[in-house]
């Protein structure tokens, strides 16, 4: 085995041409793999993070049947904000921080216009921290300071022509169906990655919503983790935590329906370029490969000549081939993080996804198990590609072969 791989490399670096040629066609395939599954892998990561540092936070703590039905009638869903329930959740390593919020839906009006929007109660400086995705388009964040503050969806604030200083009246039905307002400062406009969100969201500090409810109750508490990977894990050990009780708990995967579809669709896109740079690898170096063994037909007669089995060819061709397959796919696996680092050193400007506002510098993100696949797919294609080759001059009559010396 020593001597048919010694043999197997000396051929190679005999033919140094057609062997460059055939590498630079195994590391373009490996490196396009790289490329494109990291290039997806950044959309999946900066979408998530987007959602979940503009939205959902990582997790979110709810009554059961909150997050089926409590977008209708948030107020039948309240529950009570416990410190002993906020300190067993801070108490887990992985947790950052944890946050109360009320939902309800609210009339905005500004004496010239009124629009039905979705409002949100909030501990202001502590959704500043968790916010990290949310652009604020004029004026500045909300604070906890701002007891009658707003901060309004870019969307709401273009249907009502409004802008910081303006004040604003909102209108809400209580749990026991009374009437309620309440006047607001705007502070600021800001969006997010998603337009429907901006054009249907304001948010208001959690004790002027409590205020306006009269209701001491919060729909969720939102987890903020110091990783998103945590996100499963940390989800278990809340189900452990509430075991028994009304309560339920929904990772931001679970709360955004978009995403779910989005990665779908990508991952399906993903799949068939993979087919289609495998096609191409694996047609290139067929047609390499078939190059080589025609070019070759007299040099192997002359070693059946001389003694050599027609297995012994067949596993020549395929040492050779497996040799180009392994220095190709690890020269491709190198091409393609040397060229992942410095695209994202640059980074790619891209325009605003569908139903976005906010455009996104896209990276490449290596993951282990992409580079894997892609070394995979050009060693295995590459090694197929040498199958058919190899198995008919082997199989061609030995004066048949020499008659190519001549």
């Amino acid at each position: 085995m020593s001597q048919l791989r010694a043999l197997a490399l000396r051929n190679l670096l005999r033919h140094r041409g057609r062997t460059a040629m055939t590498l630079l066609a195994i590391v373009a395939g490996v490196s396009s793999l790289i490329l494109a599954a990291g290039f997806i892998d950044d959309l999946f990561f900066q979408l998530g993070e987007a959602v979940i540092h503009s939205q959902t936070g990582h997790l979110q703590v709810g009554k059961k049947g909150f997050f089926s039905y409590g977008s209708r009638s948030p107020e039948k869903y309240l529950m009570e904000d416990s410190k002993a329930d906020r300190l067993a959740i801070t108490s887990l390593p992985q947790v950052a921080d944890v946050m109360a919020r009320v939902r309800f839906s609210a009339l905005i009006g500004n004496g010239r216009a009124d629009l039905a929007v979705q409002a949100e109660g909030v501990e202001p400086d502590r959704e500043a921290k968790l916010g990290s995705y949310i652009m604020m388009a004029q004026g500045r964040p909300l604070r906890d300071a701002d007891a009658f503050g707003i901060v309004l969806g870019a969307g709401v604030a273009q249907a009502l022509r409004l802008a910081p200083g303006d004040v604003v009246t909102l209108l809400v039905s209580t749990g026991e169906g009374a009437l309620n307002t309440l006047d607001f400062e705007v502070v600021g406009t800001f969006r997010t990655f998603s337009k429907d969100f901006d054009a249907r969201t304001v948010r208001i500090p959690i004790g002027a919503a409590r205020e306006l409810l009269a209701s001491p109750g919060v729909n969720t508490l939102v987890v903020s983790l110091r990783d998103t990977a945590d996100t499963q894990h940390v989800a278990a050990q809340f189900e452990r935590l509430i075991a028994g009780r009304p309560f339920e708990v929904k990772t931001w995967s679970e709360l955004n329906d978009y995403y779910g579809k989005t990665v779908q669709l990508y991952r399906r896109q993903l799949g068939v370029l993979q087919v289609i740079i495998l096609v191409m690898v694996g047609l290139g170096v067929v047609n390499l490969v078939n190059m080589a063994v025609l070019e070759r037909i007299g040099e192997f007669g002359t070693m059946r000549a001389l003694g050599n089995t027609a297995g012994q060819v067949f596993r020549l061709v395929l040492a050779e081939n497996a040799l180009l397959a392994l220095a190709g796919g690890v020269l491709g696996v190198a091409a393609g993080a040397l060229l992942a680092w410095l695209i994202s050193a640059v980074g790619i400007p891209m325009p605003p996804p569908p139903n976005a506002d906010i455009g996104y510098t896209a990276r490449i993100r290596l993951a282990p198990a992409a580079v894997a696949i892609a070394f995979g797919v050009g060693f295995l294609a590459t090694l197929a590609a040498a199958i058919a080759p190899a198995w008919r001059v082997s199989r061609m009559p030995v004066a048949e072969q020499l008659r190519h010396n001549v």
